[in-house]
């Protein structure tokens, strides 16, 4: 379409190349669009192959940012009953406990919340737009947007609220995070046509067209988001600069049950 092609030729005006601390591999962003060089070749916007998720490469790091069984405590594991192929490389290959769901790979999901969490820090924290229509997700993305600074819409989000500039409550940021690609399909529709990037928490059955990153967890449970949006505030907070949170600070602080959606 006209717009893809508008879409891709700004991308490819707005590339500059980034080098990321404590990665092993060296990132490459077109406006929004990470890939990882070592495996998956240089590209610029949108890659139908894959519906336009741009990061299809992990890093591999040493430690994970909590224990692994914490993850697992809190389902951000537990995929749905469906798959997609865009999320395929995001699945664990482990047997599942014989119900049916599919599992996340729980490696990715950690290694790409550092690089949410960096890229995110590319953006003013006024400009971030948080939505979650899901339930579950309302209460720690609101969370979410006021400890890094950002704006958040939860529950029913207006038609035109990122396309008529006459609207009452029009806004203008300039990156979208949204809880379900599927539940939030307004806003995210909205955000494309706008032609800003967009961050999603993706679980298993999720179509990747437009999403620009990919955090690969459970989108539908009252645990796991909890702990993927506790989780990605502290990692946010603590890669700013000149920041003094630490892991310790922000658990004394902030209790993830606390997060926890009360509906």
């Amino acid at each position: 379409t006209e717009y893809r092609r508008q879409r891709q030729m700004c991308i490819r005006d707005s590339f500059r190349h980034v080098s990321l601390p404590c990665f092993r591999f060296s990132m490459t962003f077109y406006s929004g669009h990470c890939v990882e060089k070592s495996r998956v070749r240089e590209r610029s916007g949108y890659e139908d192959g894959v519906g336009g998720e741009a990061a299809r490469g992990y890093v591999m790091v040493d430690s994970m940012l909590v224990p692994h069984e914490t993850y697992e405590v809190h389902k951000v594991h537990i995929g749905a009953l469906q798959k997609s192929a865009d999320m395929k490389p995001f699945l664990s290959d482990e047997a599942g406990d014989g119900s049916g769901l599919h599992l996340i790979d729980l490696e990715h999901t950690d290694s790409r919340m550092r690089i949410v969490a960096q890229f995110l820090n590319r953006y003013d924290p006024s400009r971030i737009l948080v939505v979650s229509a899901r339930q579950y997700g309302q209460r720690p993305a609101r969370m979410f947007a006021q400890a890094i600074g950002a704006k958040h819409i939860v529950g029913r989000f207006i038609t035109g609220t990122l396309t008529k500039p006459g609207l009452r409550t029009y806004i203008e940021p300039e990156l979208i995070v949204v809880t379900d690609p599927q539940a939030d399909q307004q806003s995210l529709s909205e955000a494309v046509s706008s032609g800003m990037p967009v961050v999603a928490i993706c679980d298993a059955n999720n179509n990747l067209r437009n999403v620009d990153l990919c955090l690969p967890a459970n989108n539908k449970g009252r645990q796991s988001l909890s702990l993927i949006y506790w989780l990605l505030s502290r990692e946010v907070l603590k890669a700013r600069e000149s920041s003094t949170m630490d892991d310790d600070t922000w658990a004394a602080t902030q209790d993830v049950a606390d997060w926890e959606s009360t509906f």
